[in-house]
């Protein structure tokens, strides 16, 4: 199974993996990142890893494993990061990474329900299968308002309410049960001049839905908590993502632990300084070498922050 790694380089680079460091991978994946990172430890290191999607585990574990044993994969969200190495008596790490990115492997398989290329496929989109909120159920249950709200705050769909209203005349004659009735309604919402555009009229909707579906921008505000609260000092937090709703989480969350709350009605200058100093003027974007050779790079966007105070 070919799988090429967004912005390793890059990402190696801000990690700056120590060879005697703890690690964390919160996106595991097929083991792209992790099997570099792991490659860089000694004896004396160890990676940890989450994932949630059990479907891929086995492939990210023969991987990880032929390189090393020193790794530990937790088989749940990057939610319970801090639990998790808690309940292993990890109180700190040397360095803590996401990547954000839908596996492409969940757009190839037609059955997760993920992509709008495929007609039959069940409106499924969860990255973990033993949760049991699927894309149908909030298609076939959820109040207009609720659907319309879920596709313009996670979608950004200006044509929310339009979607939203045919979806629920539509589920009143027979439920939604596939990905292309749902690409059908979605184009029977969008005026001409929208659907002659470049690009697939149903791609907000399917984000929108698989966002709410997996509770992706509550869960990675949570998880970014604790990975700062987790960091050593000198310890550093690398983040991919891959649209605006999650970069702009991750660029808030940088910004506010990287300056002081000095009230601006004081004349003094703050004393303080920041825990954390953001190691890098402007967004981190891949090169033109790899846009040339990996499609999925295209909207990446790299972010990464140090802890600096003890």
């Amino acid at each position: 199974m070919s799988h090429i790694p967004v912005m390793l380089k890059q990402s190696l680079k801000y990690l700056n993996v120590k060879e005697d460091g703890i690690y964390v991978d919160c996106t595991l994946g097929f083991a792209g990142h992790s099997s570099e990172i792991l490659a860089r430890l000694s004896e004396d290191g160890h990676l940890f890893a989450f994932d949630q999607d059990t479907l891929t585990l086995p492939v990210a574990k023969r991987k990880l494993s032929a390189i090393s044993d020193n790794y530990t994969v937790f088989e749940t969200n990057f939610v319970n990061l801090k639990v998790s190495l808690n309940d292993e008596g990890i109180e700190a790490v040397d360095g803590i990474f996401y990547d954000l990115g839908v596996s492409s492997h969940h757009f190839d398989e037609a059955t997760r329900g993920f992509t709008y290329k495929v007609d039959d496929a069940p409106l499924d989109m969860r990255m973990d299968i033993r949760k049991e909120l699927t894309a149908s159920i909030i298609l076939n249950t959820y109040s207009k308002n609720e659907i319309r709200d879920i596709l313009f705050q996670y979608g950004e769909e200006r044509f929310a309410p339009k979607i939203a209203d045919i979806v629920v005349k539509r589920r009143e004659e027979a439920p939604i049960k596939t990905t292309g009735q749902l690409v059908d309604i979605i184009k029977s919402a969008l005026p001409n001049k929208i659907l002659s555009k470049k690009g697939h009229p149903a791609k907000k909707t399917f984000q929108a839905l698989r966002i709410a579906v997996n509770h992706e921008l509550d869960v990675l505000k949570m998880s970014l908590k604790d990975a700062l609260e987790m960091l050593k000092p000198g310890g550093r937090l690398v983040v991919i993502s891959f649209h605006s709703l999650e970069d702009r989480i991750v660029k808030k969350t940088f910004k506010r632990a990287s300056t002081v709350d000095h009230p601006i009605e004081l004349p003094t200058m703050p004393t303080e300084t920041p825990d954390f100093k953001v190691l890098h003027k402007k967004v981190i974007w891949p090169t033109e070498e790899e846009l040339a050779i990996n499609n999925r790079a295209h909207s990446a966007k790299l972010r990464a922050i140090e802890k600096v105070k003890e």
